[in-house]
């Protein structure tokens, strides 16, 4: 950064202190670069820690640190206390989960403001609880390269329901694209809750890890049914495909010269789930891979549908939804191909 910022290490224990913080953090943040609506987000994390420092341990400490090193320009925020600790650290992060009365969004709100968020936690007298996370500019530049894959998603709600229990996710940066399908556990307006809270933590995101992907989907999901989740990420500038998924999200792939083997696990990501298997692959040219919910069929080949691979993704997302989507569930495909196939 042309102008280094100094670390602050700011004592909380007094509603006061808090607000010194907030306006020390947004001076901070603005000068490392997040533009206006970030930095509001990252004094709501703040205002969420110091309130956290006061209500449960009556003091601690709140230490900013900017961050220039491995990777872009951030923020690392720690908290520390000698409070009683957690219990359970990661139901403390599930929202509407509170011991003192509150609405219990602090630690949740957290998890989605912040990349990366880590909590350890001992139980007992002046135990103490300590909490780092960080958040960093996003790169999200186009290549100058035209990116070679068509991408496109169908999706219709349970004939009978009013909101989809389904989400899909379709994000592109440098020479990356993040495609993911979402199924929210049933149907009706706690799927679509579900589902919801896991998407808009995928598409804010969506540069992280899969590791670290499906472990904040799993905190962000956590006061709600649940939800199963595929996601694919084609780095197509070296010709790779990373693949995770959890839970009963079908994938079929076409084009490629030798056989791919997608590893899935079953579970149910917000109800303590195991974590995915992350495997990579490579894309070759002229393949086609299929993400579906559980709404469409499973028993169909891409023979089935003669000429169709040949049609832009968004036309054979649209084709398969109306030929396979069972009548009795919310159904979403997400097609990614080669645009010269």
């Amino acid at each position: 950064m042309n102008n280094p910022v100094r670390q602050e290490i700011i004592n909380i224990s007094h509603s006061s202190e808090a607000a010194e913080a907030r306006r020390i953090t947004k001076t901070m943040a603005l000068s490392i670069g997040f533009d206006e609506k970030v930095s509001e987000e990252i004094v709501i994390v703040i205002s969420e820690l110091a309130a956290n420092l006061i209500k449960y341990a009556r003091n601690g400490t709140l230490t900013l640190t900017p961050l220039d090193e491995n990777g872009p320009p951030g923020i690392k925020i720690e908290s520390r206390d000698t409070g009683p600790g957690i219990v359970d650290v990661e139901q403390a992060i599930g929202d509407g989960y509170s011991t003192a009365g509150s609405l219990g969004y602090g630690l949740g709100t957290v998890n989605r403001l912040m990349d990366e968020f880590n909590i350890t936690s001992d139980i007992g007298k002046n135990a103490g609880t300590y909490i780092v996370c960080t958040r960093r500019l996003k790169n999200e530049n186009q290549s100058m390269k035209a990116c070679p894959l068509d991408v496109g998603a169908a999706t219709r709600m349970y004939p009978r329901m009013d909101v989809n229990g389904d989400a899909y996710v379709i994000k592109k940066w440098d020479e990356n694209l993040l495609a993911g399908v979402i199924d929210g556990l049933g149907h009706g307006q706690f799927a679509h809750r579900a589902s919801e809270k896991a998407r808009q933590y995928v598409e804010t995101h969506y540069d992280q890890s899969f590791e670290e992907l499906f472990r904040g989907v799993e905190r962000s999901c956590r006061a709600t049914r649940g939800v199963v989740m595929a996601l694919a990420k084609f780095d197509w500038g070296r010709e790779k495909l990373t693949y995770a998924s959890l839970g009963n999200i079908d994938v079929k792939f076409l084009g490629c010269a030798e056989p791919v083997n997608f590893v899935v696990r079953r579970g149910i990501i917000g109800l303590k789930s195991v974590k995915p298997v992350v495997t990579e692959h490579t894309w070759s040219v002229g393949s086609l891979m299929a993400l579906y919910s559980d709404g469409i069929r499973s028993h169909w080949r891409w023979d089935d549908f003669p000429g169709l691979r040949a049609e832009p993704a968004a036309t054979i997302a649209q084709n398969l939804l109306r030929s396979l989507a069972r009548d009795n569930d919310d159904a979403t495909i997400v097609i990614v191909k080669d645009r010269i196939s």
